[in-house]
């Protein structure tokens, strides 16, 4: 049973090799490298990966041109922050090879801020517990989005496994704030031009719901301070996505606005 794995690259020179140095065990290992200015594809092609240089302004791009290009009868999605450790290539190479009766799993995810796990109250993309990374071919599709595009899995569920992936998102909180921050700026992009700029009165609402959800149903409060801290940032996610987005509209609806200059003027103002 082949196994691909696929991992999406923007300049992440400084942590690809260690993400491709567990992945060893798979079949094939594919890398996209979207706009790339640094060393990312020499790194790539060190690890005997394809590489699949490109321009992809939305991540779903990325991603689905990636999929497009595994060999694997089974794919095994990636992050350039995350790392695959030996129990848990095991447990995926057991989990495929043994003729699983459904068509994708979900694997557990440790994400770390400097050297803590962090298991509880994620939200606004910052970082997540599970997510369904080990799959066949087929069975995901993302819709079109510039950051974190929304999934769809078709067949049927197999289960959770076990051992968890490794995810280093943020070495400290200040990094994690100014992740949010290009976050919600991609975010604001997509909602534009989508015609969502909404209300600050809907947002504030929502980030309400949102802080509630990471801090008390998610259990963030297990977290501590880190945890209260998590919550803030995925409510404040829902304020600035969106006074961006209005920035965004009000912006574009100028430029709409604008007379157009016919040709013919434009010849006579260049012969004066």
């Amino acid at each position: 049973m082949k196994l691909s794995a696929l991992v999406c690259a923007h300049n992440d020179e400084a942590r690809l090799a260690d993400c491709l140095r567990g992945l060893s065990f798979c079949d094939e290992i594919v890398v996209v490298a979207d706009r790339c200015t640094d060393r990312s594809q020499e790194i790539a092609r060190q690890f005997g990966a394809r590489v699949i240089d490109g321009i992809f302004p939305l991540e779903s791009q990325r991603k689905t041109a990636g999929l497009s290009a595994c060999l694997g009868e089974w794919v095994l999605e990636i992050e350039p922050d995350e790392a695959v450790g030996a129990a848990l290539a095991y447990e995926i190479r057991a989990a495929i090879h043994g003729r699983p009766a459904g068509d994708w799993f979900d694997l557990p995810v440790d994400t770390f801020v400097g050297d803590r796990a962090v298991r509880h109250g994620w939200g606004a993309g910052l970082g997540e517990t599970r997510a369904p990374r080990l799959y066949r071919q087929a069975a995901k599709r993302w819709k079109a989005r510039r950051v974190q595009p929304p999934a769809t899995m078709d067949g049927r569920y197999a289960g959770v496994l076990e051992t968890p992936l490794v995810r280093r998102a943020d070495p400290d909180v200040g990094h994690a704030f100014a992740r949010l921050n290009q976050l919600a700026a991609l975010r604001a992009q997509d909602l534009a031009d989508a015609g969502r700029g909404g209300r600050l009165r809907d947002d504030i609402l929502a980030a309400a719901g949102r802080f509630w959800t990471c801090y008390v149903w998610r259990q963030g409060v297990r977290e501590g301070e880190l945890g209260f801290l998590i919550a803030l940032m995925a409510g404040l996610d829902a304020v600035l996505s969106g006074a961006r987005a209005r920035e965004l509209l009000k912006a574009r609806a100028a430029i709409a606005a604008e007379p157009a200059i016919e040709p013919a003027a434009l010849g006579v103002a260049a012969r004066r």
